[in-house]
């Protein structure tokens, strides 16, 4: 009877109905996750998300920067940079569909076709949550000392309200805008944060010429011992890394492009990403010069607190401030909820759902804000997260794989092209984190917590 039994079985068994329901049950977690759920998206959209996921508010310690750097290493620095990041875009924004029918919609998902499966995920993932987490907190920070600063402004005289309290108040708002479920549903806000990126760096820099040149401006290192000028070279560094950090967005704002074999979607991508830099060149290069030309090395770690007048400017590019990071949190709170959703749905096999969704971007924001309140250190963070997550993902990483997967001709112009940008970004990982972690370990000796 036992042997009938399995013959019916095997007779009743269909691979292809079996392979059907997987393909199925697939579909519908993919049309739950936030980066595949919707891709009706245009190339203006890509425009504005790389605009928001670039231009952070690091842009407004380039002043800062440059007076760590001097004149000559720092417009080098500025340049390469640029350079650098546009081309290893490039290559990430081709790569996305490289193989026929199939598209990398995730980071770590290209990480693991050049790497290997294991490697791959090993490689990308913890670098990539370093990097999205990392810019969350900072910009809860941000976000709460700007606000701090136009309560100031505006009620002078009035008690002082601890920066805690402004982190809760910015933090209130992503407890809302986590709920929106993908890319597209974000592209409101993110249009808005990519308006007043370009709003407060334009007032940054054309204050500073309102103001004019400084008396008695230097531009020599101000840092009393050699030791201190090296530290802040490295610091510095780090602040220009953060300041090109999109790449660890790139991918997923891709794959919100529709794409067919006749319209891949690199084309829409590729013109995104180029109005995307000539935005950031527009926010960058201006500030950092003219801030640093008017103010010399005096000029302080945030550029609008060395403008202080007119109130009611500094107060509106303030407010621009913290629009702008709103949106940049959200841009890249998003693969991280992709991550998390999919561990949950695919691994511990929870069913997608509103309340699975609800509790984990909550408990997310919640934790990113505890962070933030716990170690507010603007300045040492910028450094530190620049050089130690923002290099390899976006000088060196794209550069390996495209060594991996494509194999140019040793010493050809591509082999050569990427083994520089390789070498230059390991350094950047190497150096910039140092001198972050002086500045944390300084800020820490003066801070009493939740202050």
């Amino acid at each position: 009877m036992g042997t009938q039994v399995e013959q019916t079985d095997l007779k009743d068994y269909d691979p292809l109905s079996q392979v059907d329901g997987q393909l199925k049950k697939q579909k519908v977690i993919d049309d739950w996750l936030p980066i595949t759920s919707s891709r009706n998206a245009k190339w203006w959209y890509a425009a504005f998300h790389n605009v928001t996921a670039m231009v952070g508010a690091g842009v407004l310690s380039l002043p800062y920067a440059m007076s760590n750097l001097g004149w000559g290493p720092g417009v080098v620095i500025l340049v390469l940079s640029w350079t650098i990041t546009l081309y290893t875009l490039w290559q990430m924004v081709e790569m996305h569909e490289m193989v026929p029918g199939r598209r990398f919609d995730r980071y770590h998902e290209l990480g693991q076709y050049a790497f290997g499966e294991k490697l791959g995920l090993y490689i990308v993932v913890p670098q990539q949550l370093i990097c999205e987490v990392g810019v969350d907190i900072v910009y809860m920070v941000t976000g709460g000392k700007s606000l701090q600063k136009v309560h100031d402004l505006v009620c002078k005289g009035s008690k002082r309200i601890k920066t805690t309290y402004f982190i809760m108040i910015f933090a209130s708002v992503h407890f809302v805008l986590a709920h929106l479920p993908n890319f597209n549903s974000i592209s409101g806000v993110s249009l808005a944060a990519a308006v007043m990126s370009l709003s407060y760096s334009t007032i940054a820099w054309v204050s500073s010429i309102h103001k004019g040149l400084q008396p008695n401006v230097e531009y020599g290192y101000k840092a009393p011992k050699p030791s201190d000028t090296v530290f802040g070279f490295f610091t510095a560094l780090g602040d220009v890394a953060f300041a090109y950090a999109g790449h660890n967005v790139v991918l997923e704002i891709q794959a919100t492009i529709p794409s067919t074999p006749e319209k891949p979607s690199k084309g829409p991508m590729w013109n995104g990403v180029v109005i995307a830099y000539i935005v950031v060149a527009l926010c960058y290069f201006p500030v950092a010069l003219v801030g640093y030309y008017m103010f010399g090395n005096e000029v302080e770690d945030n550029i609008l607190i060395s403008l202080q007048k007119p109130t009611w400017l500094i107060v509106m590019a303030n407010m621009f401030v913290v629009v702008h990071v709103i949106g940049s949190y959200q841009l890249y709170a998003m693969p991280v909820f992709d991550m998390l959703e999919t561990v949950l749905v695919t691994k511990l096999h929870f069913k997608p759902s509103t309340p699975l969704r609800f509790i984990t971007r909550n408990l997310y924001v919640a934790f990113t804000m505890f962070v933030a309140i716990t170690f507010p250190f603007f300045g040492g963070l910028l450094g530190f997260f620049g050089g130690f997550a923002f290099a390899p993902t976006t000088y060196f990483l794209p550069c390996i794989m495209w060594l991996a997967v494509y194999k140019p001709k040793k010493f050809s112009l591509s082999w050569c092209t990427n083994w520089i940008c390789i070498i230059l970004g390991l350094l950047l990982m190497i150096l910039s984190p140092i001198g972050g972690l002086k500045n944390i370990i300084h800020s820490a000796k003066e801070y009493k917590f939740y202050s």
